[in-house]
């Protein structure tokens, strides 16, 4: 099998990006069919960011898979302390059958992927967040299919709105709604908008899926009619210092039941946590009966084991 990486959603087929999704719901809902699918492989996961999601999800899914899962925090390895990227690849390689990382910049998983000779899965960087959609869109599709039943095609035309900053979970969202023909509507201030080049890449691969993407800056309208309302921490990791002025320039867009109550009168609510309650979203929405999160939050298992199974696997 030819060597694949899983940066970023866009570097995948439509028809890929359903077969993952599929293979997740198989995983979940038949796991004893897969407890031998990664027997005595490796994953090596590098950690510069703190997690407690992304740690614990991709350890229970190598255990579950029958492989094993090696935590390398950047004060633990070399890495840490000068040795380049592209050593630390052609070593992991020697050693692990694949690596995640979850890092600050993106362009770190993309030097590690230049030179691993073993998948690479982006469990987080600065730019993209592409393991939590590929959670998100595998949740939307268990609550709008019909029962016993996992039909992707149901997100073709529905519409996601996120509120709040333009980061990676922004750009994984546009990336995700681009390829499987869901709209996206991101609702930020002026300033806070999604990367250009991320953006006008997503158009792009819209026009062929039938996606409609669009940026708001009015919390009022923007998510008029929207079949899910997402949001984020409006300071993520490294913006520690920004978050006094994030959250003047975030006023008004905190989604509470206001705003909930203008989207779609089924509307969910999806959040990748930690939330911080009281400032993106209010704790009735976010415990509410429309939140989904710990759904979300499940699913980054069996979404993940799915992409180490199509990576890792032996066919």
């Amino acid at each position: 099998m030819a060597l694949r990486h899983f940066l970023d959603i866009a570097d995948w087929s439509t028809d890929e990006i359903r077969g993952l999704l599929e293979l997740g719901w198989q995983i979940k809902t038949r796991p004893a069919d897969f407890h031998d699918a990664l027997p005595r492989k490796t994953l090596g996961m590098i950690f510069q960011k703190r997690s407690t999601r992304t740690r614990v999800s991709f350890e229970v899914g190598m255990f579950q898979l029958g492989g094993h899962a090696l935590f390398l925090s950047s004060q633990d390895i070399q890495i840490g302390r000068g040795e380049s990227i592209a050593d630390t690849a052609r070593v992991l390689s020697r050693y692990c059958d694949g690596v995640m990382a979850r890092v600050f910049g993106h362009d770190v998983l993309e030097e590690l992927a230049r030179h691993a000779t073993i998948p690479i899965i982006n469990g987080l960087s600065d730019r993209l967040h592409p393991c939590q959609t590929m959670a998100d869109a595998m949740t939307l599709v268990e609550k709008w299919s019909l029962p016993g039943t996992f039909d992707v095609g149901c997100l073709r035309g529905k519409t996601i709105c996120y509120v709040g900053d333009g980061n990676n979970m922004a750009h994984s969202l546009v990336n995700t709604g681009a390829v499987l023909g869901m709209n996206v509507t991101i609702v930020a201030p002026r300033g806070y908008w999604p990367d250009l080049g991320v953006w006008q890449k997503a158009e792009a691969r819209a026009a062929q899926t039938g996606a409609i993407l669009r940026c708001s800056a009015d919390p009022i309208e923007g998510v008029r009619g929207a079949d899910v309302v997402v949001t984020d921490v409006w300071a993520s990791m490294g913006q520690e210092e920004e978050a006094a002025q994030r959250l003047r320039d975030f006023a008004g867009f905190t989604v509470d039941e206001a705003m909930m109550s203008r989207a779609g009168p089924d509307a969910l609510f999806m959040h990748c946590l930690p939330a911080h309650r009281g400032e993106e979203v209010s704790a009735e929405v976010c415990d509410g009966p429309r939140s989904v999160i710990f759904d979300e939050a499940e699913n980054r298992l069996h979404a993940q084991k799915a992409i180490m199974v199509r990576l890792m696997g032996e066919g």
